[in-house]
């Protein structure tokens, strides 16, 4: 029994070849430019259970920040308590209510750094070209990060709480350590899009920690998060005086065991817009275009 003929099929003229098969150029699927702002929550909502997700099956994800603000508190109250706390005036007791709110601020730059190596692996992985061959807006890929390392900030920062009260802090402000709260999520937030623009440009995870520890370090010790920085030389001081870090630990600390407040708060939301717009379009730029 012979073969029916497809009814697609073409037969040869005589003395002329068969024609070859078409073959098709691969579908490539690119984010629609003009993707509604509903459409960029929608994506943004599932890529952030997508990350959440993630962290449930890798738990070892949370070690830094469940162990850090245990780590850092510990060490600088019984280290550097009772000789820093003499020159407050009050021992280790006074150096608590001075460092637990500068450990506050310097959480949201411990995130931050985190969030640009975990990035710089999900592109070396292969992750983030999947996500960019979807109809997705490429800012939601940004975002959803973002939210979650808030929220990873935001649990580092009540474990902080609770070994500081634990050690001897007092909460005499509720209001204010809320406030403190937002502020450092703010600023942590916007610090974020630095770290997510070097974890695109940077080859490897390990050059982002390396420029990460860079910046970080001169930032964290020349402040006021650890210890007055009236002894410090005079040079220093006028770093420590466009420190954002600084403004942010002052903020902290007026905001929650008092004192001087407004200079610190609109200093560090200065510096927390001017890093989101800044670094926000630059980020999701060099995420469009990375090859």
């Amino acid at each position: 029994m012979s073969a029916r003929p497809s009814p697609t099929a073409t037969l040869p003229k005589s003395g002329s070849a068969a024609p070859l098969p078409s073959v098709e150029a691969p579908l490539t699927i690119e984010a629609d430019p003009r993707i509604s702002l509903r459409a960029h929550a929608r994506h943004t909502g599932a890529l952030i259970r997508r990350n959440l997700l993630w962290i449930r099956q890798d738990p070892e994800s949370m070690f830094d920040a469940i162990l850090f603000p245990v780590i850092f508190t510990l060490l600088f109250v019984y280290v550097f308590g009772g000789s820093i706390g003499q020159s407050l005036g009050g021992g280790q007791e006074a150096y608590v209510q001075y460092v637990v709110p500068g450990l506050m601020a310097m959480m949201g730059m411990n995130m931050a750094q985190g969030v640009g190596t975990g990035f710089n692996t999900d592109f070396n992985s292969g992750v983030m070209d999947r996500f960019r061959s979807l109809p997705i807006g490429r800012g939601s890929v940004l975002f959803a990060k973002i939210a979650v390392e808030v929220m990873r900030m935001l649990i580092a920062t009540a474990i902080l709480m609770i070994v500081g009260v634990l050690v001897g802090f007092h909460i005499t402000n509720w209001p204010g350590l809320f406030a403190s709260v937002g502020l450092s999520a703010v600023f942590g937030s916007a610090l974020m899009w630095v770290f997510l623009t070097l974890g695109v440009i940077m080859k490897s995870a390990q050059s982002v920690q390396a420029m990460g520890f860079l910046v970080l370090m001169p930032l964290q010790f020349g402040s006021s998060i650890f210890a007055p920085t009236k002894s410090m030389p005079g040079w220093l001081q006028n770093f420590t005086e466009y420190n954002p870090l600084s403004s942010l630990a002052d903020a902290a600390r007026g905001l929650m065991v008092g004192g001087p407040v407004a200079h610190g708060l609109w200093v560090t939301l200065g510096w927390s817009l001017a890093l989101t717009l800044v670094m926000a379009p630059v980020a999701i730029h060099k995420f469009r275009t990375k090859s």
